[in-house]
């Protein structure tokens, strides 16, 4: 039993030591190999090097084109295999590599199939498709001489450290990468735009640049932040209405393609957020993208709808992280130009010095041939036998002719001088050699002056480039700032939402119940109850908002036009009360109580008013005691707005009976200063751009265009306007339009004088013939013009069209002006203009309602102080023009019981 015990114990002991053995700590080797394998990924594969901008994959392909270049296209497959004698990695990454390099349309000439990237497809097999270096890669890329060479991967060949770029390449063509822990986002930018910077950067003066992209679109760089990180920038295609039912699309966002943008608009009409009928892919090398609309559907809503919900926008978040010094580092792409430009001029300044030194030598062995063969020094060596002895004869015949030389002269120079031919010897031509020094001279004059001169020298050197290869590379990417759009405005509600009133339920499946609105999912709710209970809710399928609803609609955040006239009784017993009031901002789901908080409170009477309109009404009272007065009218506009928190006027501390309405109100909103801001061509109340005039509800905007078109809209603030609008003003009805234009098919200038009959209508007031083109047009009562003839024997004409032409239809050709061709025409200085007098309309003093009873008073609940105020009579409508009444506020005296308001 001992032995037993003792083996099983020796076997425990050898177990346990094997298993100690075994047991192998990883926790350094995992330090080491991860960082080892984050710094090779950030150093060797994702960011790219400030000095060159390429990354290295990028720089082993640009290597091993110039060793096959040749001038003529190679296999795409052949410069893939080539370089991987550089680069240690698959081919199939270095042919992705090649072909984003080839689509920036900067470094490589292709031919064949490289893919589209408006639409997305991919290139052809690297087999079938062939490249070569550009012109411009040639001569900014690549010299040898002041290249630093490194060893490749596997120690047989050399390879660049860093391609010696004299151009900002890594803006111009931008880079994108993922590391281990880090990652890039360097947007590109315009060609031209960096050369103007980088010579303005050796000017010393101030420069901005912002991306742009080769496939267009709109941009706004508002909050680009230089590139660096926390910026931010937005794209958007290019939209524009061909006709009231199709939007086209011709130029598409940075970093999506039409496939993406179709599908992300699909899935929007899917989703309900937008209404389209079908979309029509024509792209080819430009886009067209054509989205037909359902009839009754609004283009420009469609297009705010498009940015809101789709790929028609999207934003971008830069980041500049580059490698610099082995190093990744973060910086601005200012600094990223700031540091190119200072690398060029740093390679420039290392040819010219390696030029200067080349043309030295070549003048020193010019100078050392001509000594020899001028004085004959080779006649020394004919007796001479040794090597040694030649050498030392050759010396000693130069010593006396060469003290003007810069360098002494060495026993390789000598050596030289044996190698010429004695056919070169025998056709020496003084005159010649003498002129071949003297051009060296000159060319390193040339190059000194360049080097005392440097910062010229490379600001000449940007401008060359930018001549000889700049055309064709002005800016795509249009730079303007957004509005923002706020997508409940814009969503498309085509969902219904419903209400249960009684039992308090509100929602879109509801639908054996009322029927209230259209609404989108991204929808709130606002409902008030009949116990004076305001709630504003999210639309959802079925949500429990409390017992008897009596309003409920779509909640329009900020919306100060909306006002709600209510009368309610304040508690059991209490006085009746009544208010105007706004709802512009809320708490999501919390019950805001209207009333003044006494328990029983509960709402008589309650409107909600979208512009702001103030009725009148018809209180009647319970025939309770020894009450006098029974009835009485009620002009809510005689109550100023208030917030949703004020405790109203008291209207009356005997009970209510019933309240009717006797009189629609009109708005008393005043109307809104509309402006017109050109940076974003978009219309609106926030005091941005050129104020366009106070607009009612009946007021419209006149357009024309340079087209020849002219029609008058809503003043809708989501409106969209054409490039080549020439004309937005507020539309006054009796002012005519003048116009001077040419008649293509009569080849004849022609003025007109037109009103609009049809407001509704857009018309075209020029000849439609292809030639014919509107010169010029005025929208003043008396407009003149300065006629500048192209023959400078004619002199200026001067046209008023006041007296040129009367007032026509729109369809009417018009008088002709001219049968001489036109150089230009101007507008000058319209005649002053009177407008007709009004009729003057005798102003009544206006008399204090004797109806409304004196307990009116106004009550603004602030705590428990309350500030009482008698409202003073409503104001007569004054014409601002003439500061005189016009027309003076009339009450109906008449009763009118039609349309009676059932009681609450």
């Amino acid at each position: 039993m001992q032995e037993e015990n003792n083996e099983q114990e020796h076997i425990e002991n050898d177990f346990n030591s094997e298993s100690q053995e075994t047991i192998t700590k990883v926790t350094g080797m995992y330090k080491e190999w991860f960082l080892d394998y984050a710094s090779y990924v950030i150093l060797e594969r994702a960011v790219p090097a400030i000095d060159d901008g390429f990354k290295p994959v990028q720089r082993r392909i640009m290597h091993s084109m110039k060793d096959l270049d040749d001038g003529r296209y190679n296999k795409v497959a052949n410069i893939v295999g080539h370089t991987m004698q550089y680069h240690p990695h698959g081919d199939a990454s270095i042919g992705d590599a090649m072909v984003q390099l080839g689509q920036k349309e900067l470094l490589i000439d292709m031919q064949g199939n490289w893919g589209n990237t408006l639409t997305g497809d991919r290139a052809a097999a690297p087999r079938y498709i062939e490249a070569r270096l550009s012109k411009f890669a040639l001569e900014v890329v690549f010299n040898p001489k002041t290249t630093e060479w490194q060893l490749s991967y596997d120690g047989r060949k050399k390879e660049p450290v860093d391609l010696p770029v004299k151009f900002p390449l890594l803006l111009a063509q931008g880079a994108e990468g993922i590391a281990v822990g880090l990652s890039t986002k360097v947007l590109p930018h315009n060609f031209n735009e960096l050369i103007d910077a980088s010579i303005k950067i050796l000017k010393g003066r101030s420069f901005t640049i912002v991306p742009d992209f080769l496939n267009g679109g709109i941009v706004d760089v508002s909050n680009y932040n230089d590139g660096k990180r926390g910026g931010k920038i937005r794209v958007r295609a290019k939209i524009s209405a061909l006709d009231k039912k199709t939007l086209v699309i011709t130029e598409i966002p940075f970093g999506t393609t039409t496939t993406s943008l179709i599908d992300s608009i699909l899935k929007a009409n899917d989703k309900g957020k937008i209404k389209i009928k079908k979309i029509e892919d024509n792209t080819a090398a430009n886009v067209e993208i054509l989205i037909h609309l359902p009839t009754g559907i609004s283009p420009d809503k469609t297009i705010d709808a498009l940015y809101a919900f789709t790929n028609c926008e999207n934003s971008i978040s830069p980041l500049g992280c580059i490698i610099e010094n082995h190093k990744p580092i973060f910086i601005g792409v200012s600094e990223m130009l700031k540091h190119s430009t200072q690398h060029t001029v740093d390679l420039l300044k290392m040819e010219l010095e390696i030029q200067l030194d080349e043309l030295e030598e070549q003048w020193h062995f010019a100078s050392l041939e001509r000594i020899f063969i001028e004085n004959r020094i080779y006649r020394d060596i004919e007796e001479v036998e040794t090597w040694e002895g030649v050498i030392k004869a050759i010396d000693d015949g130069l010593k006396p002719h060469i003290k003007h030389l810069k360098r002494a002269v060495i026993e390789e120079d000598i050596v030289r001088l044996t190698e010429i031919r004695i056919k070169k010897i025998s056709k020496f031509d003084i005159d010649k050699a003498k002129q071949h020094i003297e051009s060296l001279e000159d060319k390193i004059e040339g190059v000194k002056f360049h080097l005392n001169n440097l910062i010229d020298y490379a600001i000449d050197y940007f401008k060359n480039l930018k001549s000889k290869y700049g055309k064709g590379r002005e800016r795509k990417t249009e730079i303007r700032v957004f509005d923002d759009i706020v997508a409940s405005k814009v969503v498309m509600r085509n969902t219904k939402l419903y209400v249960n009133r009684e039992e308090g339920f509100v929602g879109t499946s509801l639908k054996k119940d009322e029927y209230v609105a259209d609404c989108a999912d991204i929808d709130d709710i606002i409902v008030f109850r009949k116990d004076g209970v305001m709630m504003v809710t999210k639309v959802d399928s079925k949500t429990f908002v409390g017992k008897d609803i009596i309003h409920v609609a779509v909640f329009k955040k900020g919306d100060k036009r909306t006002v709600y006239n209510m009368i309610y009784r304040d508690g059991t017993r209490g006085s009746s009360m009544m208010k105007r009031f706004n709802v512009t901002s809320i708490t999501r789901d919390k019950e805001y109580d209207l009333t003044a908080g006494n328990k029983g409170s509960i709402v008589h009477y309650f409107t909600a008013n979208p512009n702001g309109e103030a009725e009148t009404i018809t209180v009647h009272l319970r025939a309770v005691g020894t009450i006098k007065k029974l009835k009485w009218d009620v002009d809510f506009s005689d109550l100023l707005i208030k917030g949703r928190g004020v405790k109203g006027n008291r209207l009356t501390k005997y009970a209510i009976k019933k309240i009717e309405l006797k009189e629609k109100g009109i708005s008393t909103l005043k109307p809104r200063k509309i402006w017109f801001d050109d940076t974003v061509q978009r219309l609106n109340v926030d005091d941005r751009g050129e104020l366009l005039g106070e607009f009612t509800a009946e007021d419209r905007l006149l357009i024309i265009n340079q087209k020849g078109i002219v029609k008058t809209i809503m003043p809708n603030l989501s409106t969209h306007f054409d490039d080549d609008m020439i004309v937005l003003e507020k539309w006054i009805p009796n002012k005519p339009i003048s116009a001077i234009y040419f008649d293509g098919e009569k080849s004849r200038y022609f003025v007109k004088r037109f009103m609009i009959d049809n407001p509704n209508k857009e018309e075209v007031f020029i000849t439609e013939h292809p030639k014919s083109q509107l010169e010029i047009v005025a929208t003043d009562f008396r407009p003149i013009a300065e006629v500048v003839f192209s023959k400078r024997s004619l002199e200026n004409e001067e046209v008023n069209f006041e007296e040129f032409i009367a007032v026509k239809g729109i369809k009417a050709a018009g008088n002709q002006l001219t049968t001489e061709k036109i150089k230009q025409v101007n507008l000058l200085e319209p005649l002053p203009y009177e407008a007709p007098e009004i009729e003057e309309v005798e102003v009544v003093e206006e008399e204090v309602l004797d109806t409304l009873p004196l307990e009116i008073e106004e009550e603004t609940k602030v705590g428990t102080q309350v500030k009482k105020e008698i409202k003073s009579p409503k104001a007569p409508i004054i014409d601002e023009n003439k500061k005189k009444p016009i027309i003076k506020p009339t009450k109906n005296k008449k009763e009118d019981n039609s349309d009676q308001i059932t009681l609450f």
